[in-house]
């Protein structure tokens, strides 16, 4: 089985991807590009169409999936009936699996503290502030605009704010299109960063151990909220294991995996009600509050084109 975009910790996708391969040793995991965005997923199987180094499942964000229905295969877990009705596709061509809340991560060693989104136009953030990819492109840049766009008055029928703002940041020298990996905040070249909360809790542990206090916040007001998707390549190589690996994913183990890795898991609230979800966890997990910004799949597209 081919997977693609699976960073090991990305939602603690490391863990997941053992977990798979403990339970069913005979199928062997191939993880292509682990730093793909959810267009470059998409973009494989249409390079790879009818080879056997296609992936053969996606985790994307919502924009790709509810415009790349073509290219999916219909599916419907044992599980579906637990996920609402607003977090799949009435076919079965995706459906969501976990979500962050989207955040600003930044050095507090070397940055101090960032209280608005107006702070990241001082100087002394030249050339390190970066979203997580390209916004029309990866999930996680598409929601870091969103939020930033929310911050900057507008909402999500009116994105020019967001517009604005990336505009004075990018004249103030202090946008960077980098791609953001582990390395580059290591490094440094990354030191502001766009992000969902359970990467920003990744980067957090590995830079504690490192000597670095990489701190991170969400804003109550742009609370954005955007659940991944997980769908089968209409052309994967190997359609069974697809369907057993989707399964996996809705067990209570998989998910609470993803909750584990400072996601929450679309049974969330299943699991709360027929007590499998990890208490542990559930008892340090980072809540929403009040009301999140969330969107439909017209509005997804629609600023995604």
């Amino acid at each position: 089985m081919n997977v693609i975009a699976l960073p090991y910790d990305w939602s603690n996708y490391g863990e997941v991807i053992e977990g798979f391969k403990k339970k069913y040793p005979e199928i062997k995991v191939t993880e292509l590009n682990p730093n793909a965005s959810s267009k470059e997923e998409l973009d494989a199987a249409k390079t790879n169409k009818g080879i056997d180094a296609a992936p053969d499942v996606f985790d994307v964000g919502q924009s790709i999936a509810a415009t790349s229905t073509d290219y999916l295969a219909p599916y419907k877990v044992q599980a579906w009936d637990k996920i609402p009705d607003g977090q799949k596709d009435a076919n079965g061509a995706y459906y969501a699996d976990y979500t962050g809340i989207m955040s600003i991560g930044w050095n507090a060693d070397k940055y101090g503290d960032i209280s608005s989104l107006d702070d990241l136009l001082d100087p002394k953030f030249a050339g390190t502030v970066a979203l997580n990819g390209k916004p029309a492109e990866a999930g996680a840049a598409f929601n870091g605009y969103l939020m930033a766009n929310q911050l900057a008055g507008g909402d999500i029928n009116n994105l020019q704010p967001g517009l604005d703002f990336f505009k004075k940041l990018q004249e103030a020298g202090n946008l960077t299109t980098v791609d953001v990996t582990n390395g580059t905040i290591d490094s440094g070249q990354t030191g502001v960063v766009f992000d969902w909360t359970y990467n920003q809790a990744s980067y957090k542990k590995e830079l504690k151990d490192k000597g670095v206090n990489w701190k991170y916040k969400t804003f109550p007001k742009a609370q954005v909220v955007s659940y991944y998707n997980q769908a089968i390549n209409k052309d994967a190589p190997h359609p069974a294991a697809a369907r057993l690996w989707e399964e996996y994913l809705y067990t209570a183990d998989a998910q609470n995996l993803w909750f584990k890795g400072g996601a929450n898991p679309v049974l969330l609230d299943s699991m709360k009600e027929d007590g499998t979800v990890d208490q542990a966890t559930l008892k340090d997990a980072i809540t929403i509050e009040g009301e999140p910004v969330s969107y439909t799949n017209d509005d997804s597209t629609r600023i995604t084109e």
